[in-house]
Parts: C-alpha cells; structure tokens; sequence
C-alpha cells in the first residue's frame, strides 16, 4: 500500500463487563484489540471522496462539502456518517480517495464504530482539524446514532479511541469520566478468544433499538409510580433513578420491563466489583464476573440466539476459560473469553467440536481467533 500518504489503524473491541448499560448511562469497561479496521488514503486538492473496500464490494463516491443524503444501506454510509457528525461542527473542503480492509469477520466486535473512528480521523486529518481522543469518540457515536441508526452509548468508540494495551478502560458513560486501569503485575496471563457462530447479524434490524426503548419504559414506570415528573424520552435513564425505587416498584410493572432493569443495575454492581478485580489482580473474580454478566444478558436482558448460548455454555465448562460473554450486542455475532494461553489449543478444540455437534450447518463458517488488547486507533507508518 506504499502509493497511499497515510494508514490508520482502528481496533476492534471486547467489553468483558458493562454489558447493554452504556445506552443507560451506565458503568462499562474494556479493551481495543490487535485485530481492526485498515484504512490507507491521499489526500484529495478537491472536495471528492473515492473509497474501494477489501471487504465489501463496490466502490464509494460523494463530495465531501455537501450534506450527506440518504442512507444507500451500503457500507458507504459510514464514511456519509463521518462526513455528516463533523460537518456540523467544521467545514470540510478536502476529500479523500482510500482503500479500507477489515481483519475479521463481521459481528459483534464493532466493526461499524472502528470504521466510523477511521472515517473521522481521516477526513479531520484531509481538512487540517486537530481532534482530541475524546472529541473522536463523541463524533464517531453520534455519527451512528444520528446517521446510521443505532441507539449506541460511548462504549465501542471510548474503547476503540482510548483503548491501551497494558490496561483495562473503565468510562462512566453519565459524566463522560474515564480512566485506564494499569494491569496489575500479580495477574496472571491472559488472552482473549473471539468465537463467531457463524451467524452474520446487522444491529439496526435487531432488537438492539427495542431494548434501549424497553429500558426507558421501566425507567418511566419507575417515575409514574412515585409520582415524580416525567422527562422527555431522550432525556429518560436507568441512571437517574436510584436503585431503592427499582426495588420498591419492580413488582408493580411488567416483568419484561422490570428484568431489563434488574440488568442495568446488576450490571452496575458487577463492574464496580470487577474494576476492583482488575485493580487488585485477581483474574479468576474478574472472569467470575464476566460469565454472570452474560447469564443476565440471557434472562434478564433477554438476548442471545441458541448458537450463542451454546457457544457460551460450552465455554463455561472448559479448563482455563476464566470468564466470559456475548461480544457486542448479543444478538448472533460472537463470544468472547479469556483465557489462560497455556489452554488455548485445547479450548479451540473442544469448543469447535462440542458446538458443531450441535450445529454442523455452520462448519463452514464456524471460526475461532486469538487476540490480545492493544492500543487505541492511531496513524501508522506507510509501509
């Protein structure tokens, strides 16, 4: 790629706690990973933008200095996405022409919000605009949320911006505050193994949406029946509300909207414990943690395909598997686990056998990757 000026590098993610609680302004944590999104680009004299993928077919054209016009539901609407969150705080005039490849397949690590970072960073970069870690992060979000469609927190941008490979992010999606845990030098080793089920999945057509809805209505089931004044939907959160007033009116609503919020605030006492996990190295509570998480994911938040469920139950009996869950939203996708390296050949094994017992249709398309935490999106040399 050495006819191209500039390579960025934008990283997956995992989030091993703060499961479906970033959207509530909840407490989450987690790691970028050595695994991403590739974008190579020159920098254009004219507003033009000409992208090709390596992953998607057909190529992509729009001027960078007009509004951004409907969604094609193509994979050119990220980069439309991008241009759309940064025009409304800066003029663009320099367009870009790129090639951009993705490293695994898609589902369940944020593909979409590593793209969207790349995007940002490429066109701040073409128009001379210095962007901070964090103002990415808030760009990117929007961008999905506003453009693309998805009802998403910070949690895939803050990790994918901020993310650092010798420590675990812990951001509280309220107040925006977020720090990196130093690993402790007591832990012991880790790695992280991501398990696709072979299930491609797209978030927006998802229930995704429908669960960030549900929450909002216990939270207002939760305001109505102490009669406290009712906010505006977009300004309703699981976050407001004291969890004493869950427990006095979880009885009194239905039990689908009462589990979503059982979730929420169960989730935020597993990340409290698990940063204090993570702080004093203990891997084993960390990975405890982890799997709790994710059986309330199942009967709480009620997400999870049969494949996925397997996926996690067989992982869950495994030597060497500290803990884990569903990657992303948990609806088809992956798995994610961490693991002791010295298991790792044996895991790949039992876990590709047990789970295609169970569903040989996806012998094809069943895979296993190990990754490890690495540093946040960055701008590499060109080689």
């Amino acid at each position: 790629m050495d006819k191209y000026q500039y390579h960025i590098f934008s990283p997956y993610r995992v989030c091993p706690l703060g499961a479906h609680v970033d959207h509530q302004h909840g407490l989450v944590t987690g790691f970028a990973i050595d695994k991403g999104v590739d974008l190579w680009f020159n920098v254009r004299d004219d507003s033009l933008v000409k992208l090709s993928s390596r992953t998607f077919e057909g190529d992509v054209e729009f001027h960078v200095n007009t509004p951004s016009q409907v969604k094609e539901r193509h994979w050119g609407d990220y980069a439309r996405g991008a241009k759309y969150a940064l025009r409304k705080r800066f003029e663009l005039s320099h367009g870009i022409e790129g090639v951009i490849q993705g490293s695994l397949p898609v589902g369940g690590l944020s593909s979409s919000a590593a793209v969207l970072i790349a995007y940002v960073m490429a066109f701040a970069k073409a128009n001379d605009i210095t962007l901070q870690p964090f103002e990415v992060v808030k760009i990117a979000s929007e961008a999905e949320r506003e453009y693309i469609g998805l009802n998403n927190g910070l949690l895939d941008q803050a990790c994918i911006a901020l993310g650092k490979k010798d420590g675990l992010l812990f951001l509280d999606c309220d107040s925006n505050d977020w720090r990196i845990i130093k690993r402790n030098p007591e832990m012991p080793e880790f790695e992280i193994g991501i398990f696709f089920s072979g299930l491609t999945r797209s978030l927006v057509n998802s229930d995704y949406n429908l669960r960030v809805y549900e929450c909002k209505t216990a939270a207002w089931n939760m305001l109505a029946y102490t009669d406290q004044p009712l906010k505006t939907f977009d300004k309703t959160f699981l976050r407001d509300i004291p969890k004493a007033t869950f427990d006095k009116t979880r009885i009194a609503m239905p039990q689908r909207f009462a589990r979503r919020a059982e979730h929420f605030y169960s989730e935020y006492r597993r990340v409290r414990q698990g940063v204090t996990a993570w702080e004093t190295g203990n891997m084993k509570l960390f990975g405890k943690l982890s799997f709790d998480s994710c059986e309330s994911s199942i009967h709480n938040y009620e997400c999870g395909s049969p494949e996925l469920i397997a996926i996690y139950e067989i992982m869950r009996q495994l030597p060497g598997v500290y803990g884990g869950r569903f990657s992303g939203a948990g609806f088809k996708g992956a798995c994610i686990a961490l693991v002791d390296p010295v298991y790792k050949e044996e895991i790949q094994k039992s876990l590709t056998e047990k789970y295609l017992e169970q569903f040989p249709e996806y012998e094809k398309t069943f895979q296993v990757f190990w990754v490890k935490p690495d540093d946040g999106a960055r701008f590499l040399s060109v080689q």
